[in-house]
Parts: C-alpha cells; sequence; structure tokens
C-alpha cells in the first residue's frame, strides 16, 4: 500500500487506517509512538503483517485516547496527513508496544468511518511528492540554523543523512523542530511548494531575530 499511494494520485482512494494525534508528521520524519490501546495494537499488528502504513492526521478536536466510562466522541482532525511505515516494534510488556516510525508521502482524505473498535478508517488519495529543487543561497542561514537544532535534538532522532542543499528536506525538518503552533506546521505539511515553505518560515525566523 505504502508504494501504491505514492505512485497513484490520480487514482481511486484507497482504504488506510487513520491515527489522529496532536502532532504533525512530516515526510522523512520520524515519529515514535507508544500504543495501548486495543484498537490501534490491532492496527499495529495489521500493518506489521502486511507491512503496510497507517496515516497520521493532526487531531484539531477529540482526544487521543480514549477514556473509560465516557462515549466516545468522533476525532475532528485534518484532512492532509502522512503515512507511517514502522520500522521498529517493542514489546516491554504485555498491552503495550513501542514504535518507531517514518514518515512517507502526503495524502489527502476524501472520506471515512469510524469501525466497531473506535479506530477510524479513511478513504485517501495520494499526494504527489514535491519536485527535488536545490537550496537557493538566500536560504543559506536556515541551514546552519538547521544544523544547530539537529546538534540539539541529536542525530540519532534523524532517519537519514541530512539533506542540506534540498529545498524541501531542510523546509520540513525546520517545519518539524521549530517550536510551532500546531496549525503553522499543518499549513506548512499543507503548502505544496518548498521554496514559498522556506519563504514563510525564513520571515517567522527574521521576525523572532533567529536569522
Amino acid at each position: 500500500m505504502f508504494s501504491l499511494l505514492r505512485s497513484a494520485a490520480a487514482r481511486s482512494p484507497t482504504t488506510l487506517p487513520l491515527f489522529p494525534l496532536k502532532t504533525v508528521l512530516f515526510p522523512g520524519g520520524m515519529l515514535p509512538l507508544k500504543v495501548f490501546e486495543q484498537r490501534y495494537i490491532e492496527m499495529t499488528k495489521s500493518c506489521l503483517k502486511d507491512e503496510t502504513p497507517f496515516g497520521v492526521c493532526l487531531l484539531k478536536d477529540g482526544e487521543e485516547v480514549a477514556r473509560p466510562g465516557h462515549a466516545a466522541k468522533a476525532p475532528e482532525f485534518a484532512v492532509i496527513g502522512t503515512l507511517a511505515r514502522i520500522t521498529a516494534c517493542d514489546v516491554p510488556q504485555l498491552g503495550i508496544m513501542h514504535l518507531r516510525t517514518e514518515g512517507g508521502a502526503r495524502f489527502q482524505v476524501q472520506s471515512h468511518s469510524i469501525a466497531d473498535d473506535g479506530l477510524v478508517v479513511g478513504q485517501v488519495s495520494a499526494i504527489a511528492p514535491e519536485p527535488t529543487v536545490a537550496l537557493r543561497e538566500d536560504y543559506r542561514p536556515l541551514t546552519a540554523l538547521l544544523e544547530l537544532l539537529i546538534a540539539r535534538v541529536g542525530r540519532e532522532n534523524f532517519i537519514a543523512e541530512p539533506a542540506l542543499d534540498d529545498a524541501s528536506w531542510v523546509s520540513y525538518r525546520l517545519a518539524e523542530l521549530l517550536p510551532l503552533p500546531l496549525p503553522i506546521k499543518q499549513s506548512m505539511l499543507e503548502i505544496n511548494d518548498s521554496e514559498v515553505r522556506l519563504s514563510v518560515l525564513a520571515q517567522f525566523l527574521k521576525q523572532q531575530g533567529l536569522i
């Protein structure tokens, strides 16, 4: 499904389990997860068995975790999300799974339904990856800041070697690491042009006196 979604933007929507979270996953990003609700444990088992991804969408209204004794409220989430591929799974104790996931292609939710166990299942269409564009010289101050952020966070928290000449990679990693409000991070995910994303981020950083 992972490769199918990445290459079939114009085809019919594909069924994808969704995990609405109060975070934004960017293509090429890493997202560790602690899974303990039965609906997500079953989702994880299915994804591992079939070697398929699930979708991460920003949760806009509702709770990440269902509260016992309370009627489940249908979540409200952003319709643009990112595929999450499980690259490592650890079971430290019964009923708990620690996952390491990596962000893949973006997608748009066309419709969704709620399964009996509360899992959100979406009908999604792929969004074509951004073209690779060389980073312009006037954005070089952004790479210097990004290198500082990577050093602070730790190189082990990134899934690939830094691509500091790739405008998409630089803009995604800055949007990921900077302390931006979640709606702003979501808007960075939804922008389809790395140059526009870099321009917005540069303006924000200048206002903050960081570049």
